[in-house]
């Protein structure tokens, strides 16, 4: 059962969440690794999920917190290998990589974290209020207001560029 979880989660959701660690880590193998990392918590506590429909919830929220801790201090697996080779862009990612994408993402890391996280999970994984909330473990309510602070202050960093 715990297996099967796993396997299910990382099918539905890996992409995303590797697409998710990339919004706080400039490297694609990086945040590659903090999924992986992400999984392998997972499947070690698993058997206590009693909702199965929470563990998405909960595995979203792991990914962000070791996104938070390698930006902070770096994890030590992370620090003791050699730097990894830049990204080599796939056509659809060349296309993405424009300035203004570039201006976003910027002033999205320099939110402060909470509003960074509401909208980095609204608009980068499409989750809603209710997801976002059990995500990060705060009540809608809060989440309506950091993702409203979030998206003002980036407004204005982003009309200050032009």
């Amino acid at each position: 059962m715990v297996d099967a979880l796993v396997v299910t989660l990382f099918r539905t959701e890996g992409a995303r969440l590797v697409s998710l660690a990339r919004l706080f880590v400039d490297d694609r193998t990086a945040a590659e690794d903090l999924v992986q990392e992400a999984f392998i918590r997972l499947a070690r506590t698993a058997q206590r999920i009693r909702d199965e429909e929470r563990a998405a919830a909960y595995l979203r929220s792991i990914v962000i917190n070791l996104a938070r801790d390698h930006n902070r201090r770096g994890l030590v697996s992370f620090r003791h290998r050699p730097p990894a080779a830049p990204d080599e862009p796939s056509a659809e990612e060349h296309a993405a990589e424009t300035e203004e994408r570039q201006e976003v993402v910027a002033a999205l890391r320099a939110l402060p974290k909470r509003q960074r996280d509401c909208v980095a999970l609204r608009y980068y994984l499409d989750l809603s209020i209710p997801d976002i909330a059990e995500t990060l473990g705060v009540s809608t309510n809060s989440v309506k207001t950091h993702l409203q602070r979030g998206l003002r202050s980036m407004a204005q960093t982003l009309e200050a560029k032009r």
